[in-house]
Parts: structure tokens; C-alpha cells; sequence
């Protein structure tokens, strides 16, 4: 089954539509959790949100070339091992793999065979809105998130084969109906696997 690649701008949505999915079955999905040199969050646990390590591992692990794709944002280094995408899939689960644009377009060109989805809030002004609702941005870091944001967006418009699917995040429940339809090849497939249709 094919791996998901999901992609969007922090507060379009997607991680929410994920959970969503994840609660709703259980067994089907499981993420190929990421690396990265950014320090933990509270309530963020190593080997579960992220492979937190330092800067001179990541560098180790490009220089052995055990990324699919890796990349710097906010000053932060993040990628996805091979090795995590082939742990998910011996598993029997449906890879979940949630990356920024410029991770899209490498998993794009070493030509992984999955489905790609952007999930985006309906205008830049409403993704800000849900941003400053969060409280957990710093005016300056709201700047960067938004310009960054709105760079991916038209990137996204120039290059209209990079996802299968766009889905706007205008009302939760829509967006989270239209993630589980284009996704339901792979979810018929994993369910059907486990013997729970």
C-alpha cells in the first residue's frame, strides 16, 4: 500500500485531520517518525513526536544517506529515514509521512511511489488567525511562519503536479471527509489486511 505524504502550512489543519484518522482506526496508520536537531516541546516524547537529535548525528545520517528526504526550517534540521518508512510499512500500516514542501519535492525525485496531499486553510488570512488562536507564536515567528506559508502556496500554484490531492480546510469535518476519500484505496487495503472491514 502506498505511503501518504501530507504536507501544509502550520495551522491549515493537517495534523488535526491525522489525529482525526488515527483515533477513528486505530491499526491502520502510523507515522515514520521524523528527525530532528529542534529542542523537544513539553509533552513531546523521543522516538513518538520526533528523533530528537543533535545537529552532528543528523549531518552523519545525510552523509550515509539514510534520508528520504531531510530539510531546514526555522533554523532546524528535520527528516524522514528510510528506515522509518520500512519499520511502518513491515508493520502493516499505512505510512503517514508529514513533511514541509521541500521535503514533497525529494521524496518526489528519489520517485517514492505514494500518494501526496496538501491540506491548507482557505486563505492566508484565516491561517493567520488560527496561528495567533494558538498562542504559541512570537510575533516574530508568526512573520517567518506566514511568509514561509505563503511562499509553499504559490510554489504549490507553479507547480501543480506536486500533490494528488489539495484539500482546503474550510470546515473541519469536509476536509477531514475528503482526506479519508482520497485515501481509500490504501485504507480498504490495510483494513482488509487486519480483517476489519
Amino acid at each position: 500500500m502506498k505511503p501518504i505524504v501530507i504536507s501544509g502550512p502550520s495551522g491549515g489543519g493537517k495534523s488535526t485531520v491525522i489525529a482525526k484518522a488515527m483515533e477513528a482506526y486505530p491499526n491502520a496508520f502510523a507515522f515514520a517518525v521524523s528527525h530532528t536537531t529542534r529542542k523537544s516541546r513539553p509533552g513531546e516524547i523521543d522516538g513518538k513526536n520526533y528523533w530528537f537529535v543533535t545537529e552532528k548525528k543528523f549531518k552523519e545520517m545525510i552523509e550515509n544517506n539514510e534520508f528520504l528526504e531531510h530539510a531546514t526550517f526555522g533554523g532546524n534540521m528535520y527528516g524522514t529515514s528510510k528506515k522509518a518508512l520500512e519499520d511502518v510499512s513491515r508493520a502493516g500500516c499505512i505510512c503517514i509521512l508529514d513533511v514541509e514542501l521541500q521535503g514533497v519535492r525529494s521524496i518526489h525525485k528519489c520517485g517514492l511511489d505514494a500518494k501526496y496531499i496538501l491540506i491548507r486553510a482557505p486563505t492566508l488570512n484565516i491561517l493567520e488567525q488560527r496561528l495567533r488562536a494558538r498562542k504559541t507564536e512570537t510575533e516574530e515567528s508568526l512573520k517567518k511562519r506566514m511568509k514561509h506559508a505563503e511562499e509553499d502556496l504559490n510554489a504549490v500554484d507553479a507547480e501543480p503536479n506536486l500533490f494528488d490531492f489539495v484539500i482546503i480546510n474550510d470546515d473541519f469535518e469536509q476536509a477531514y471527509n475528503d482526506f479519508l476519500m482520497a485515501i481509500k484505496e490504501e485504507l480498504s487495503e490495510v483494513m482488509s489486511l487486519k480483517g476489519q472491514n
